[in-house]
């Protein structure tokens, strides 16, 4: 059985799990859905979806500066301050920091994608197919595999993680929560630039962070 996008996003939303662990379950239950649900509660991966009416009020906001080019700011929530204070946990959130310096996300989540910004996109994408000479009984499914692409640039869980790219994220999120007990939320954050917005030499510092966080 194909494993489709479409496939996958259900199952993250049964489940909670990340989208690599969705798609890696599917995959071992021949597409199956409820298989790839218990396969993933076998793993303790599913195990997030049941934290996710809890309330995420405490937690610790973490700061990262690189080289003094560039800054960031990210609050990220627990359920309990003592698992604010969990070493693993800060190491975490200092991990979201270096992600947001090196990649430069604009969102948290998709849905804070606003609505026009994705419809301009969905446009742009579907000009481009068009153009290309694909036909268009086959436009839509490309538009929807390339605004996979689209979101993996600009929302934070979506990206791959600079230190390990075969993970997103949302894996990386889904892991530490599950190992820890509680609920985790990347609440919010901001990211300076020196001479952001202001005409400068071409340099891309982004570049430079994840070059070095890669080493």
């Amino acid at each position: 059985m194909e494993i489709t996008a479409a496939l996958i996003k259900e199952l993250r939303d049964k489940t909670s799990a990340g989208m690599m662990d969705c798609k890696k379950a599917l995959k071992e239950a021949d597409g199956d859905l409820n298989k790839a649900v218990d396969l993933l509660r076998e793993k303790g991966l599913a195990s997030v979806a049941k934290k996710s009416g809890r309330i995420a009020s405490e937690g610790i906001v973490e700061s990262y500066v690189h080289g003094g080019r560039i800054g960031v700011l990210v609050e990220v929530n627990t359920e309990t301050d003592f698992v604010a204070k969990n070493d693993e946990f800060k190491s975490f959130v200092k991990d979201i920091a270096m992600q947001i310096a090196a990649v430069n996300p604009k969102y948290v989540t998709r849905e804070e994608v606003p609505a026009e910004a994705l419809e301009h996109e969905k446009k742009v994408l579907t000009e481009q197919a068009l153009n290309e000479g694909k036909p268009e009984k086959i436009v839509e499914k490309m538009v929807a595999g390339r605004l996979e692409k689209f979101y993996e640039e600009i929302v934070l869980l979506d990206q791959k993680f600079i230190k390990d790219p075969d993970v997103k994220v949302q894996d990386l999120l889904n892991n530490i929560s599950a190992k820890i007990g509680e609920k985790i939320n990347v609440r919010r954050f901001v990211r300076y630039e020196v001479g952001e917005g202001l005409e400068k030499r071409e340099e891309d510092f982004a570049e430079e962070v994840a070059k070095q966080i890669g080493k």
